[in-house]
């Protein structure tokens, strides 16, 4: 992989379905050795992932790592310890900003690398009603069957 290339390590799809996505933003993280060694692996699950903002500071929770059979023994493992995203505080403070309006929160989307480094692109989000995800799920299945007759014919 060279210098300047990116490589997404994994995508949260289901956020895309559960979200209304309004805004997207792009953080470092502050990880352990262990845990870039299993991200370089892929057993990383951004799921069941969330982000929070306390006391000025945004953090990645919930997301899991699993670690590898390899990892240290002297140091403890904690799979889904809360890891620290680097933000400037003008991003932080447009979070919060958005966060403290009705029905907003802030979803992980995807883990890539940048440059050798891993980066977590996060969007403010707003929750779709049940009709929001047919509608959508509807719009995909056509245009899905849009491009089989196009390819047919």
């Amino acid at each position: 992989m060279s210098k300047t290339s990116s490589a997404v390590v994994i995508e949260n799809r289901q956020a895309r379905f559960n979200y209304e996505l309004k805004e997207t933003f792009t953080a470092g993280l502050v990880m352990e050795g262990w845990e870039i060694k299993s991200v370089r692996a892929g057993k990383v699950s951004l799921t069941e992932g969330f982000i929070v903002i306390h006391q000025g500071e945004a953090f990645l929770q919930q997301v899991t790592i699993t670690p590898l059979a390899t990892a240290s023994t002297h140091i403890p493992c904690e799979p889904t310890r809360r890891r620290k995203l680097l933000l400037n505080k003008r991003e932080i403070s447009r979070l919060i900003g958005a966060v403290e309006q009705d029905g907003h929160t802030i979803v992980p989307l995807k883990l890539f690398w940048q440059n050798g480094r891993l980066k977590l692109s996060m969007a403010l989000a707003k929750g779709k009603n049940l009709h929001d995800k047919r509608q959508s799920e509807k719009d995909r299945d056509w245009a899905r069957d849009k491009q089989r007759a196009l390819k047919n014919a």
